[in-house]
């Protein structure tokens, strides 16, 4: 009964100080009172960038506006203690901007750097907007925003050798249409394909859309599925569940037949390691959805010609060898510039190969910023994981699954910009709130 009573008194006392007005103008002003559209306008409007062929621009124009409106709450933004390393990283690639040595180099460094700014304006505005961006309005934005890809991806099977000239190309001047990064924005396909026969390595068509390239596809695919599907569980008593269920199996057809086989894989060992969390602690919904993921994904194998169509990319394409050259020429060249490396990738020194610092966001990040960089950048994506390792509530369990996922994918994907954003996104959401839903600071 005294105890009854204690809880009763302290609900009370905490209503009092909820109806208490300098808390509330402390708490209307400050962090709470982050408005949500921001943040969903980013994601839900992206469809309308590509049109336009802005793409990937419209990440920093937004997170201007989220600086300002961080700018003005009371006690200004709160980040986790750990957000250190990833501040120390930014510095330390700004600092790398010392070893450029071209305008189309530093002009290449300012867009990339504005896309890591842009996804650490996400981060904070994610983590300091608790109010108005729960968790379920956030996994619903990043539902539409799957939504998309997987539209993309079909477009990409039924129409693919579909070109969009966007607004863009009636703008720019022919000069700068000329540059083969600017080219693509301006006219946008709905696959990554290469004809040509002398190619360095040849490549079929494979969907991309809304993206530039297919790895991208794959990418953000594979970060956003497990939110999805969280999303899932949140609406199941609703309408939306037998949709977005739906479309879950749908969705598998554009993911099996992009043959991104770096996808497969990390979403494999994130199957695998989800149903083996879900044993260690007696889960058996969980371990039951797995399950199913899994039969469901044997069953697409073996009726889509996926099979066949990996024989004969990988019949056509050396890639594996391609990125292996690669990858050594990238380490080698960082130990001659092994504190600030480059700045940016630079040519291959075999003709016709991609640059060195491409094919994988660890390999561009140790050549163009230098080991320092590289340790800075896994860390924080190893400390994401760390953190939420233990935890077992659904939040905690999605963030540290595609933490896993992205440290995967680095090594062989480029997650500039919505795959960083997605995993920034979820990270801050998980890292907010403890596992019972109260503040985390």
């Amino acid at each position: 009964m005294n105890n009854s009573f204690g809880d009763e008194e302290k609900s009370g006392l905490a209503r009092a100080q909820l109806n208490s007005p300098a808390l509330v103008t402390i708490d209307a002003v400050g962090r709470k009172s982050l408005p949500a559209w921001p943040f969903a306008v980013a994601f839900v409007g992206y469809p309308v960038l590509w049109v336009l062929g802005l793409g990937d621009t419209g990440w920093p124009m937004i997170a201007v506006y989220m600086v300002i409106l961080l700018a003005k709450l009371v006690h200004g933004p709160k980040v986790p203690k750990a957000f250190g390393i990833w501040l120390l990283f930014m510095l330390w690639a700004l600092c790398s901007a010392l070893m450029l040595d071209s305008a189309g180099r530093i002009a290449g460094f300012a867009f990339r750097y504005s896309l890591y700014l842009a996804a650490t304006v996400v981060f904070i505005y994610a983590y300091n907007a608790r109010i108005n961006l729960n968790a379920q309005r956030v996994l619903g934005i990043l539902t539409a925003m799957w939504y998309f890809t997987v539209i993309g991806g079909i477009a990409g099977l039924l129409f693919p050798v579909f070109e969009l000239r966007t607004v863009l190309s009636y703008v720019l001047p022919q000069g700068l249409l000329s540059n083969e990064m600017i080219h693509e924005m301006a006219f946008r396909s709905l696959t990554q394909y290469n004809p040509n026969p002398d190619a360095y390595v040849i490549s079929a068509p494979r969907p991309s859309a809304p993206f530039l390239y297919a790895n991208s596809w794959g990418n953000v695919y594979s970060v956003l599925t497990p939110a999805v599907l969280v999303y899932l569980g949140m609406v199941r008593r609703t309408k939306r569940f037998w949709w977005i269920g739906a479309s879950v199996l749908v969705s598998l057809i554009p993911a099996f037949l992009t043959l991104n086989r770096g996808m497969f894989l990390a979403m494999g060992i994130a199957l695998a390691y989800v149903g083996v969390r879900a044993i260690m602690v007696g889960n058996m919904r969980v371990l039951g959805a797995m399950l199913g993921l899994g039969l469901v994904a044997a069953i697409a194998v073996t009726t889509l010609p996926v099979m066949e169509r990996l024989d004969e990319r990988t019949s056509k394409v050396s890639s594996v060898e391609t990125r292996e050259n690669l990858y050594i020429e990238t380490f080698d060249r960082t130990l001659q510039s092994p504190a600030l490396g480059y700045g940016a990738p630079r040519p291959s020194i075999h003709p016709g190969a991609p640059s060195a610092g491409t094919q994988g966001q660890f390999w561009m990040v140790l050549f163009a910023h230098g080991f320092p960089g590289a340790i800075l950048f896994v860390g924080w994506f190893a400390w994401i994981f760390g953190k939420t390792f233990k935890r077992t509530d659904k939040l905690g369990l999605l963030s540290n699954t595609v933490a896993l996922i992205t440290i995967i994918e680095i090594f062989y994907y480029g997650i500039l910009t919505t795959g960083l954003v997605v995993v920034m996104t979820l990270a801050a959401i998980a890292l907010r709130e403890k596992p019972g839903g109260t503040p985390s600071e």
